[in-house]
């Protein structure tokens, strides 16, 4: 009763009009007969589970916000609110200053809905949509990524998502954003291995005028831009752990603190759909990822398998990736060239260390040197695994005399670059971060390479 009562309090005090029921039996009629904005209900209650309730609100206000509140937290409960449908999940006890900042939150999300239903269908209308070529395939794994992503989508959960680099992670966020409450804005997407980790925190949560050097004046970070709507970080792991723990706050609070200020700058409302190409739980070991963040973004976890896996999706795509380079490098008149059936069954044969987007890249390869309306032969493929057709052979030092100094030591060093760095990113399976270790280089400068 103390605790009923003393939310009231500060809901009233915010200007909001709360309606409050001590029995879980009573609030299932209520909320069947009525419609609410926001809901906070209790997980575990007598007789009726607040799970019940959270189906009720579901039913009767679709557009409904349910926060669920226990003094049991744990993984599991969260995990079964949050799948249901709970917009977030509050555990007890919590205090005033968390409570009025997640309430608060889930207004400006009941405003910012009301403001789309005013607007009509124009701005949904207007939202760009994935293009549909870019998930196809017919594999059994694939169906349940894309079945668990349409499940997920419609909800606030957080979304985890593993896979070796070039499975298409973010093809599979933007394909769960665009599905969203939150499609009207665009997903902003950051990865944290291409940014320097000294720029990092300052373009995550932005920086005040005088913060650092060069900060001339203030500005919103990436946490800010992406206010009611969706923030994919890409490559979580890489992200540096001071970095993880002020992200951590943001997704316990909404709260967001720039860098050199000393108060609250804004509060946010943010989706957050995490992506890597490690296995996390050894990331944890390895202390490369904490533990308490990654269970918070860790709410419904998809793994997207690798391409080798399913090769019953390898001609699918690379039929529409060979129709979507004819239609970008060559005259809408030339009739396009097509893939033999021995080029196919070789695309199904390769190992594809570099999933679909080497898949994307070979096809691009074979589609610039085809000749229109021919067939594509497997001998006309290209591979990663097969150097001496993507590299120069290694060529005899140049002659003294044949060319100037300074020309000749462009050519070897720009040879021994292009084998390097080959045969580095196929060690790494095309993980920049690994290859970057492996070669004691920064990440960035790896990238520019």
């Amino acid at each position: 009763r103390s605790l009923r009562d003393s939310c009231a309090s500060l809901l009233r005090a915010s200007g909001f009009e709360p309606t409050v029921c001590a029995r879980g039996d009573d609030a299932l009629r209520l909320v069947r007969n009525r419609t609410f904005d926001i809901v906070l209900v209790d997980l575990f209650l007598p007789r009726i589970s607040g799970l019940d309730i959270l189906e009720a609100v579901r039913q009767t206000s679709p557009d409904g916000i349910v926060i669920v509140m226990t003094e049991k937290p744990s993984v599991e409960s969260s995990v079964a609110a949050l799948s249901a449908g709970a917009w977030d999940y509050l555990p007890k006890p919590f205090s005033a200053t968390h409570f009025e900042i997640l309430v608060g939150r889930a207004a400006h999300v009941v405003l910012g809905r009301r403001r789309t239903h005013q607007d009509g269908g124009e701005r949904q209308a207007s939202a760009p949509a994935v293009q549909g070529e870019r998930i196809l395939g017919d594999s059994e794994a694939l169906r349940a990524v894309i079945d668990l992503a349409n499940r997920v989508a419609p909800t606030d959960a957080s979304v985890f998502i593993t896979g070796e680099s070039g499975t298409g992670k973010e093809v599979i966020a933007q394909y769960i954003h665009e599905r969203s409450r939150r499609s009207h804005n665009d997903l902003v997407a950051v990865n944290c291995a291409a940014i320097p980790e000294a720029l990092l925190e300052s373009e995550m949560f932005g920086h005040v005028e005088g913060a650092f050097t060069g900060a001339v004046r203030s500005k919103e970070g990436l946490l800010e831009v992406a206010d009611g709507s969706s923030l994919f970080l890409d490559e979580l792991t890489e992200l540096p752990l001071p970095t993880q723990a002020k992200l951590l706050r943001v997704l316990q609070d909404g709260i967001v603190r720039r860098v050199g200020s000393t108060k609250t700058d804004a509060t946010v409302d943010v989706r957050f759909i995490a992506a890597t190409n490690k296995n996390p739980f050894e990331s944890i070991q390895n202390g490369d990822l904490r533990k308490d963040l990654h269970y918070r973004l860790r709410v419904v976890p998809i793994h997207i398998p690798p391409l080798r896996e399913r090769p019953e999706d390898i001609p699918v795509l690379a039929t529409a990736f060979l129709q979507e380079f004819w239609h970008q490098h060559r005259g809408r008149s030339d009739p396009p060239a097509r893939f033999s059936d021995c080029a196919l069954t070789r695309l199904s044969q390769a190992p594809w260390p570099g999933n679909v987007r080497e898949l994307r890249n070979v096809v691009e390869h074979a589609v610039v040197m085809a000749e229109a309306d021919s067939a594509i032969l497997a001998t006309d493929l290209t591979f990663v695994d097969e150097p001496d057709q993507l590299t120069p052979a290694p060529a005899h030092m140049p002659s003294p005399g044949a060319t100037d100094y300074h020309t000749a030591r462009d050519q070897v060093l720009s040879r021994f670059e292009v084998e390097y760095l080959t045969q580095l990113v196929r060690d790494a399976r095309g993980n920049i971060s690994d290859a970057a270790r492996q070669a004691g280089v920064d990440r960035t400068t790896l990238y520019r390479l």
